[in-house]
């Protein structure tokens, strides 16, 4: 269907007739300003530059400096307001509209919400900006507190992604709205986009950077620099996977391995847990490091809602025990409960064993390319070898240039009263300026306004012995950014020893472990297969013994007692099973359960047991009338049922295999 958009016919903007467009008279004929076009073809030309808006400006990192460019303005804003970090703490809501009214023309909560994520110590491997307040935590409902209340300012380590930006290191652009300039780059002095990692949602695409450990990070930057033809797999030597400033256990190098060969990947992430054995006899599970973006709330939340649904056993309580910074999630077992088991059914059924999924998606260029290890590293050295180019190039005009006026000076010291004499008699400044530049002087421009700028006592107060020795200095220092603008090899360790200086700085012990993977591990991997003997009482009590509680006796011995029973109970059913086999369990109703024998709780020889209630699915008139154990269900075997009306059934015993629990 055409769609019309207006323009204007005529270079003064008025209709054939004369009469203004939208002016009174007549009805206006507006047939000149109508251009008619295919909502298709418009529809397609917005989105496309809409996408593209996305891309490049909002949700995608530069693969230079690591950063989107709220982030960038961010930091720009903040580094121009001079909020350095031996510098008191400003007001988020100073810097958030700063960064809005001259940078960035968006909303103000998303500029807040990315300043504060530069300051979580959870989210960011290493914090961008130190602040001051309350800036959240990790669950859905911890956000930071509201920014007229928190303060800020840059962190140390972001002072490395501005090192040298005053010296040309990179392009400036207007802002939007051409008032002042702002960079399209920082300079980063380190790989921020490994070190600190990147999330975005962009359109038809998005990234999915996870942070790595900046010592390794820049071990294999070192690497790359002296052997640019390294692969991915050669720099896993040094970059031994994903480093999440919440810790947490790495399972497994597989989803490392396709995240650094190919960009992509799926990275399984599990919390650090330990059982310990509390005080009278109670067992626990500590939780004290969770996976990345993984919060407790959420944790205790989801295992609150299996116990309800009786999808999880043999938890009690959940506890959150967290303060000063330190996580200690205490999850309080039942007595009869097996914790390895209970863990088990934690890492499967909870967050705290999720998953990462890498995708490691940059611009390169102005253009989103998914990049594996190798490529991130090679496009960050590059471009450290154009920045410390461009500094060294910066440095040395200046140096240049400062040489130039000291050598004018020496010259004008050898005739210091012939030059004050000069000046003195000329008219005015371009005379006196004219005068410098012709014989017997012959200075430069450059040397002779230097000399003009000075006052006369600085010129009679001018001493060569320190000219002379500014002179050596530019002239060792104009030499040695030669070098390193003529020799790629100086180049590359200039850039290898700034490098090194940063690692040796910041960089700290790893806090995620890679460790091997376990795959799905079943209950009975966690349980020994020990010989058990199941009981069922008349009351619908069960519970597993070890065998070796009841030992061996000779004829005529007194025996044990097997359980403390109510009056009116007796033992029904006892099976001689081992853990990893399987119970069939049938009711008056003629339904069959099965469950394992290790997922019948272990009491003691003189011990009730377990309702059996709490671990089948009974009707509320239903119950167990006969239980038996089996290890497997060979198909040659059969089950015999005979009632007490004199009906008889004969089943294949594999058809017991599929029974529910």
């Amino acid at each position: 269907m055409p769609r019309s958009r207006s323009r204007s016919s005529d270079d003064d903007g008025t209709r054939e007739n004369g009469h203004a467009p939208g002016g009174g008279g007549d009805e206006a004929d507006l047939s000149g300003f109508i251009e008619p076009i295919e909502i298709q073809e418009e529809m397609e030309r917005s989105f496309l530059e809409y996408s593209m808006s996305v891309i490049v400006s909002r949700a995608l990192p530069d693969v230079r400096d690591g950063l989107k460019p709220v982030h960038r303005r961010i930091l720009y804003s903040m580094y121009d307001q001079r909020l350095l970090p031996d510098r008191p703490h400003s007001k988020c809501a100073k810097v958030v509209g700063e960064v809005m009214g001259t940078y960035h023309p968006h909303g103000d909560s998303a500029i807040y919400e990315a300043l504060a994520r530069m300051v979580q110590e959870f989210s960011m491997r290493h914090p961008l900006i130190d602040g001051h307040g309350n800036f959240g935590g990790t669950g859905p409902d911890e956000g930071p507190a509201a920014m007229r209340y928190t303060e800020c300012r840059l962190g140390p380590l972001a002072l490395q992604l501005m090192e040298g930006i005053d010296q040309e290191t990179v392009d400036f652009v207007p802002n939007y709205d051409a008032t002042t300039e702002e960079p399209t780059v920082l300079p980063a002095r380190f790989p921020n986009l490994l070190v600190n990692g990147s999330q975005g949602i962009a359109v038809g695409m998005a990234t999915n950077i996870p942070p790595h450990n900046l010592g390794e990070v820049i071990d294999a930057a070192v690497h790359v620099l002296e052997h640019p033809d390294a692969t991915s797999d050669d720099l896993m030597e040094f970059v031994k996977g994903p480093d999440f400033p919440t810790g947490a256990l790495v399972l497994g190098r597989q989803g490392i391995l396709d995240a650094f060969r190919t960009g992509r990947g799926s990275i399984k992430l599990r919390a650090v847990a330990e059982v310990e054995e509390g005080r009278a006899g109670e067992t626990r599970i500590v939780v004290t490091e969770m996976p990345y973006q993984t919060s407790i709330a959420s944790v205790s939340k989801r295992i609150e809602d299996l116990v309800r649904a009786n999808d999880l056993d043999g938890i009690a309580e959940v506890q959150d025990d967290s303060a000063g910074g330190k996580t200690r999630l205490v999850i309080r077992l039942k007595r009869d409960a097996n914790a390895n088991v209970v863990l088990n059914n934690l890492f499967k059924q909870t967050p705290l064993q999720t998953s990462f999924g890498v995708n490691a998606v940059a611009l390169v260029d102005g253009v989103p390319r998914t990049l594996n290890l190798a490529q991130m590293l090679g496009h960050y050295v590059d471009y450290q070898k154009e920045v410390v180019t461009r500094r060294s190039q910066f440095l040395l005009d200046k140096a240049k240039a400062r040489a130039h006026v000291v050598e004018g000076l020496l010259r004008a010291i050898d005739m210091l009263d012939a030059v004050i004499a000069t000046i003195r008699a000329s008219e005015d400044r371009p005379a006196a300026l004219e005068a410098l530049q012709a014989d017997p002087f012959s200075f430069s421009e450059e040397q002779a306004n230097h000399i003009l700028d000075m006052t006369l006592a600085r010129l009679t107060r001018l001493g060569r012995n320190n000219l002379e020795e500014e002179l050596a200095r530019l002239r060792e220092e104009i030499a040695e950014l030669e070098a390193i603008l003529g020799d790629p090899a100086k180049l590359r360790l200039v850039i290898a020893d700034e490098l090194g200086e940063i690692r040796e700085k910041f960089a700290n012990e790893r806090r995620t472990v890679v460790t091997h993977d376990p795959g799905d591990m079943g209950v009975e991997d966690l349980v020994d297969d020990e010989e058990l003997v199941v009981t069922m009482s008349r009351a619908g009590y069960v519970k597993a013994v070890s065998a070796d509680a009841f030992r061996t006796q000779g004829r005529g011995g007194r025996g044990v007692q097997g359980a403390r029973l109510k009056e009116e109970d007796l033992i029904d059913d006892v099976v001689h099973t081992t853990a990893h086999s399987h119970l069939l369990l049938f009711s008056n109703r003629g339904r069959v359960f099965r469950l394992r024998a290790l997922e019948v709780p272990m009491k003691e020889r003189t011990a009730r047991g377990t309702a059996v209630v709490n671990l089948l699915p009974l009707a509320p008139d239903e119950r167990i009338e006969a239980m038996i154990g089996t290890r497997d269900f060979p198909e040659d075997h059969f089950l015999v049922f005979s009632t007490k009306l004199g009906q008889v059934k004969k089943t294949a015993f594999s058809e017991y295999d599929k029974s529910r629990r």
